[in-house]
Parts: C-alpha cells; structure tokens; sequence
C-alpha cells in the first residue's frame, strides 16, 4: 500500500517520492515505470520551451523547464497544459552544456530575469509551479526564495555546490536553512538510497523526496519506498513500454546497460549489451 499521501497546491500526489529530473533517462517508458512502481510525481528531463520537437507526456509528468528568457513559454505551456501535472523551473542544472547555454546554475544570479521567468509561468498556467536550485550563497539563496515564495507552489533544494555536481558530501544544513526560508513545500533531494535515510529527512520537515541516481536501473526503489508490489522483472517491464512508444534502439539499449547494475558479471553483459544489434538480442542477452 502507498502512504504518505499528500498535495502540492491542488495537485494530489499518490507518494511523497518523486522521480528527479534525469536528463538521459527520463524517457517515457521508464517514467511510466516508475509511477507504477510508487513515485507520486515523474520529472521531466531538462526541455526547452522553443523547442520544436513533439513530447509524449502520458504519464503527466512534471515538465521541467530551462531557458535564459521568457520566448516560447505561454505557447508551450497552452500546447502542452492539459498534459502535465506541474511546470518546473530549473535554476539547478551544474553541467557544461547548462554552462555554455547560460542555463540552470549559471543563470541564478540574474535576478531579474529569474522573476520575470517565474512569473511568466504563474500567469501562464492553472497548474503548480516549481522551482529548483542547488547549493549558493545564503544571500543568492534569499533572493531567489523570495521569488519562489511569491510565484511558486513547491521548491526542490538540490544541497550541493555547482562544483561538487552530483558527487561529494550534501549540505543538509543549507536544505534546512532553505526549510526555514520557505513558505511553501520543499522537496528535498541527495543520496537518499532507502526508507530509513528517508524517513530522518521527512523527520527534519521537509515535505517530498527527490529519488535520482538510484533509481537509475532500478524504478523499484520506488515500492520499496512505498511499500507496493516490486517489478519480479523490471527491464521486461520497460521494454514493453518502450516498444509500445516506439524508442529509439540507441535509448532502449542505454536503459538496458543501466538495468544491469548490481548483476552478476554485470561488466561484460553491458560490454554485450554495447555490442547488440537488435531489441531480439538484448532481450536474450537480459534474460
């Protein structure tokens, strides 16, 4: 049975454990998965509202967007309101590619625009919107919180430095502090593998739980959490689902190297799995 049942605005949510946003993995099929397997809420990958590609969002995920202006926004937002349970904006992205595009972290410091993006999509869309950051200054921090505070219905701390990205110890006290800055829900995320870390940061106040890198290969840490019906064969599970959407070859077969972790001479079946050819050969070389 799924507990902790709970609301973000007047989104009602299943779970209090979300799917982060993983750029790469976050494919149709496996966000799917992982709200079957118990995750109240799937995060989109990172998404442009100029971008022209056509996006399948059955699985009413939280759209999560970057961008350094507010071109594009109202229109994606009208295209694509009826499909998602939430907009989020990404103030958190550490990686080069964010850097080059003066996205994610490495706009956080432009105030203005920060505000005026927020509050684009306040005016654009009935449904909550959301804001994520990782570790900064205390007074940058302030800042966007108070813009969060006023256009915002939840924020996701992520309580590492730009630097650290998704390595290294997390800053819980910069979250708590983030905690008593809010007046809105925070959704916490950093290392959390299992219900007992889980369960001290819901102890501490924080109100929902990002689950990242370890749900990567592993949508099951999902009913784990949640105490639901685990997937006896997760993969099989997923390549249903991506058949059935059509993924490309190249996506199914990085799910699949992704799927292998903690297998039993796992290091040579993802050299295999590199190697394969079709979907046939995968699916033998999984079973």
């Amino acid at each position: 049975m799924i507990k902790n049942s709970s609301k973000i605005n007047n989104l009602k949510l299943k779970s209090k454990y979300f799917l982060a946003p993983l750029h790469e993995v976050n494919d149709i099929a496996f966000r799917l998965l992982c709200k079957r397997a118990g995750a109240g809420l799937s995060y989109t990958g990172l998404i442009s509202a100029l971008s022209k590609e056509e996006f399948i969002f059955d699985d009413k995920p939280a759209v999560q967007l970057m961008g350094n202006s507010t071109k594009g926004i109202k229109s994606f937002i009208k295209k694509y309101e009826s499909f998602a349970s939430l907009f989020d904006f990404n103030l958190g992205c550490p990686s080069k590619k964010s850097e080059k595009a003066g996205v994610g972290f490495f706009m956080s410091q432009d105030f203005n625009l920060i505000e005026s993006i927020l509050q684009t999509l306040k005016n654009s869309s009935k449904k909550p919107i959301t804001i994520k950051i990782r570790k900064m200054p205390i007074k940058q921090t302030k800042k966007i919180l108070d813009f969060a505070n006023k256009y915002c219905d939840a924020i996701a701390v992520h309580a590492r430095t730009q630097k650290q990205g998704y390595s290294g110890d997390v800053d819980l006290n910069y979250a708590l502090d983030v905690k008593k800055l809010s007046n809105i829900p925070v959704i916490y995320s950093g290392n959390i593998t299992n219900k007992s870390q889980a369960q001290k940061i819901f102890n501490l106040g924080f109100d929902f739980i990002m689950i990242g890198r370890a749900s990567i290969g592993n949508p099951n840490i999902f009913a784990e959490l949640t105490d639901s019906k685990l997937f006896k064969e997760p993969f099989k599970e997923y390549l249903k689902l991506a058949e059935k959407y059509n993924l490309e070859f190249k996506q199914i077969k990085f799910q699949a190297v992704q799927f292998t972790k903690g297998k039993k001479g796992s290091a040579k079946l993802r050299q295999r799995i590199c190697s394969a050819k079709s979907i046939e050969e995968i699916k033998e070389l999984m079973n």
